[in-house]
């Protein structure tokens, strides 16, 4: 008999709250605007983060659901709560139905422009576990297109206007980390000759590393000409943002390191729980820019 902390344990690790950390994207916005810390946008981007959240628990369950074959053919994944069949399919679809109502909800209460923004990103997620998913190239651009819609979520809570160029480069990055997750599928394929993801048909290693290493350097580039562009040094009243691109450079190349080197970029997620350079690079980027814009 499993006991009632272990079914809790399942059924919050069926919820895979550790990628709660993609959806801080939604707080870029008021961040890069100066306006963090304003009382009201920050409850707000809360309440918004945490609607947003529940939505995206409920995708991870209903992927599950559809992935519950390649999963237990895959080495790390066959030991989800669905896959490994210690929460029921019954359970799963109940808890995500429960989520998707809560968090549009919650989203409604707050925004009703961002509450739709919300379910199309509901509707694009439920589109790709069902099919775009297994479609080559179209998977990773679905998975960027989710990150700038994290984006516009903030912006319209926020009502603060996006810059072109946090929606551009956020894309090129989110891009850059699918196709990242891509080439750990395809090495499983390669080494264990187990057909993890029906999209591996669509890459090989030399297509996929010559990928990153393109959005890699236009990543790199856009945030150099972002951080020297006019428009942004009047915004700010300083001409020092470039220098915050020592932390971007390095965290880009540690993950290529990380992806082609070490060969464990399965996950972007726990690369950034477990990595303690990726982590360095970021703190000291959040630092550098905030003293700048900030102070």
């Amino acid at each position: 008999m499993i006991s009632y902390n272990q079914k809790m344990k399942h059924y919050f690790l069926l919820l895979r709250p550790h990628h709660y950390l993609k959806n801080l994207f939604i707080f870029a916005p008021p961040f890069f605007a100066a306006r963090l810390f304003e009382p009201t946008l920050l409850t707000r981007t809360l309440l918004i983060f945490i609607a947003f959240s529940f939505i995206a628990s409920a995708i991870y369950i209903f992927n599950d659901y559809c992935d519950l074959e390649d999963d237990r053919q895959h080495p790390t994944k066959k030991n989800r709560p669905l896959a490994s069949g210690r929460v029921s399919t019954s359970t799963a679809l109940y808890m995500a139905f429960l989520l998707i109502a809560a968090g549009l909800g919650l989203a409604v209460l707050l925004n009703y422009s961002a509450a739709m923004l919300i379910a199309a990103y509901l509707l694009l997620n439920i589109s790709y576990s069902l099919k775009l998913k297994h479609q080559p190239i179209i998977d990773v651009f679905i998975i960027a297109i989710g990150f700038v819609i994290r984006l516009f979520v903030g912006s319209i809570i926020c009502t603060i206007e996006l810059s072109m160029w946090i929606v551009m480069m956020t894309f090129l990055l989110a891009l850059f980390l699918a196709l990242a997750k891509r080439r750990d599928d395809v090495l499983i394929y390669i080494k264990k000759e187990k057909k993890t993801r029906r999209s591996v048909d669509g890459y090989n290693l030399e297509f996929l590393n010559a990928s990153m290493v393109i959005m890699a350097s236009v990543t790199i580039v856009s945030y150099l000409m972002y951080s020297v562009t006019p428009e942004i040094i009047t915004k700010f009243g300083s001409d020092n943002i470039y220098l915050t691109v020592i932390f971007v450079i390095f965290g880009i190349i540690r993950y290529l390191q990380i992806t082609m080197v070490t060969q464990n970029s399965g996950s972007p997620t726990e690369v950034l729980i477990k990595d303690k350079w990726i982590q360095s690079s970021i703190i000291g980027w959040i630092i550098g820019y905030y003293l700048i814009i900030y102070f």
